[in-house]
């Protein structure tokens, strides 16, 4: 998938430290299910070194098209054909740029060509910046429910959107 300004490429194995940068760490994977850095298990590394082979969810790197530079992450869980549930995560040194808009919107268009009746996410509900990007697409906030971070205790809680497709 091609944006503006950024190639969205499937995951390869040479990107799990890029990816653990991101998700395992304290202030931008607060949001996640993932581990923090410390909780990290063999369990979670092996899951990670085998990504790219998960038929279940389609993992994907974000990179600059001028540079080649790994920004982010966003991922897409086909659900019964005509679903797609996504999730996304840019690096905070890319933070307030409109990279996650722009993942969402090269995911939004990638359903479109593929027939996708309806795009659902979960946001955890501190999360302003991506609940944000949810109203700025025109996602409807439908349900809420919660979450616990792997390796702790803690519960977030989230809300869950919905994108009906337009064609």
């Amino acid at each position: 998938m091609k944006t503006q300004r950024l190639n969205l490429r499937r995951y390869k194995k040479e990107d799990m430290q890029f990816v653990m940068s991101i998700w395992n760490d304290a202030e931008m994977g607060k949001y996640l299910p993932d581990p923090v850095f410390e909780q990290i298990d063999e369990v979670y590394r092996r899951a990670l070194e085998t990504l790219s082979e998960d038929k279940s969810c389609w993992y994907f790197i974000a990179e600059l098209k001028e540079t080649g530079e790994r920004i982010g992450t966003c991922s897409i869980m086909p659900k019964e054909g005509v679903v797609y549930d996504i999730a996304y995560c840019v690096h905070k040194k890319y933070w307030r740029n409109g990279y996650a808009s722009e993942m969402v919107q090269g995911i939004m268009g990638y359903a479109r060509q593929n027939g996708v009746q309806k795009i659902t996410v979960s946001v955890a509900k501190g999360n302003t910046a991506s609940k944000a990007v949810m109203k700025k697409f025109g996602f409807q906030m439908v349900g809420e429910g919660t979450f616990k971070k792997r390796g702790t205790n803690m519960v977030v809680e989230n809300e869950q959107y919905e994108y009906q497709v337009i064609y």
